[in-house]
């Protein structure tokens, strides 16, 4: 990375911006790059990436600067989090700020209080001390803090992912196949996938191996009528209607026309012919009631907190509150049981999320099977076997980012009991 003055100002001035926390990260930094269209692609890289360094570290950062100012943070991350060095970036410091720089620089990697070391919000932490004593906590919180690597999924019904590991290779572009989803590559470093042959043809999609391992526990068959209850941009979509190649009929429901339009142009680069995209009003659209007790499968990839994606959206942790997981409780709880009128009986109900806490994850499952007499709960570790991932689970999925290097995400199989007479 360059340091110069020009790039500070702008990273200053995007991250003011950004920490006013009124929109995701992501569309607020698009928004700045729009309004100063003549900042070049490795300067955006760098105003990006200083942006999500503070945003990752901003406890431990404002603890060593005691500072707020963004001014202060932005350079506290290039000094200590992103490689500059002090004497270069002496040629733009303003009064006091040498010696402050030097201090932080020496400080930042001192042990610090646990909270400041987990970099979480106080509210998260003790919400995941359900689960993990604080050793396996710091574990975890470094595995969120770390940059994601960048997933791809293989559109298995129009090329290999061996074929597509050569062709990487043959560019020079780092590639890997994943270790648990058999259709993932993970790529080494961050090359622009979006302009590839690759992409442009539809024979990859960008996908956390996490969110493909989601679709292979839907286990959708050829010929079958499946549904994606949130289907959001679509990416789980696609990767079922690959697994179904393209037969039987794939619902795509979601109650946000933006979110739905996202699925048009790749579906049109996949190939795929059995996908319909619909939007619904909410879990009760009456329109819904046509197919109740028909679909085969039901993926519900409900709302929630997304704290099990920090590694992408470290924001998220700072924009989260704790009233909203009670909100988001409800509406999971509303979705499952609207999702459910719709499994024929013998069929089978995927709930998962991208969160990390209890709350919105095993609890609302319990709470709907204590509620619903015909679903049972189908152990994880059997659907995993039967699609020969080799992942060492127990009743539910819980993947880790520090245990499995993928966002962090929670599944439960919940199949509906078959007609008696």
């Amino acid at each position: 990375m360059r340091f110069t003055r020009e790039l500070l100002d702008a990273s200053v001035d995007a991250l003011a911006e950004v920490l006013t926390f009124a929109y995701p990260a992501d569309a607020m930094l698009s928004h700045y790059f729009r309004e100063h269209p003549k900042l070049g692609r490795r300067d955006r890289a760098v105003i990006a990436e200083t942006v999500y360094a503070v945003l990752r570290r901003l406890r431990l950062l404002a603890h060593v600067s005691r500072s707020d100012s963004p001014r202060i943070l932005a350079l506290s991350a290039w000094i200590s989090l992103l490689g500059a060095n002090l004497r270069e970036v002496s040629a733009f410091t303003r009064r006091g700020e040498d010696e402050q720089l030097a201090r932080i620089k020496q400080e930042v990697h001192l042990p610090q209080p646990f909270e400041v070391e987990c970099d979480l919000p106080d509210w998260v932490i003790e919400g995941l001390r359900r689960r993990f004593d604080d050793a396996a906590l710091l574990d975890l919180a470094r595995g969120l803090n770390r940059s994601a690597p960048l997933d791809l999924r293989v559109n298995l019904a129009r090329t290999t992912r061996e074929d597509v590991i050569a062709r990487l290779h043959a560019e020079e572009i780092g590639a890997s196949a994943t270790p648990y989803s058999p259709a993932g590559v993970r790529i080494v470093g961050n090359p622009a996938i979006n302009l590839h042959p690759l992409f442009s043809q539809g024979l990859v999609e960008v996908q956390d191996e996490g969110s493909q391992i989601l679709c292979y526990l839907v286990a959708p068959r050829r010929g079958e009528m499946v549904v994606d209850f949130c289907a959001g941009a679509g990416g789980k979509t696609l990767a079922m209607g690959m697994l179904m190649r393209s037969s039987g009929r794939l619902y795509a429901f979601d109650v946000s026309d933006k979110r739905l339009a996202q699925i048009k142009p790749r579906l049109a680069r996949s190939g795929l012919s059995n996908v319909h995209p619909q939007r619904i009003q909410n879990e009760r659209d009456p329109r819904l009631s046509r197919l109740a007790g028909k679909i085969d499968r039901v993926l519900v990839d409900a709302p929630c907190t997304g704290l099990g994606t920090l590694r992408r959206n470290p924001d998220l942790k700072w924009r989260r509150k704790p009233e909203d997981v009670e909100e988001l409780r409800a509406k999971q709880a509303a979705i499952l049981a609207g999702a459910a009128r719709l499994v024929k009986p013998g069929g089978r109900l995927v709930y998962a999320t991208c969160s990390l806490l209890e709350e919105e994850n095993r609890e609302v499952v319990d709470a709907f099977l204590a509620a619903s007499g015909d679903f049972a709960l189908k152990p994880v570790r059997e659907a995993l076997a039967a699609e020969r991932i080799a992942l060492d689970m127990g009743d539910v999925l819980e993947l880790w980012p520090h245990r499995h290097a993928t966002d962090g995400f929670f599944a439960a199989v919940l199949e509906r009991s078959p007609k008696t007479s």
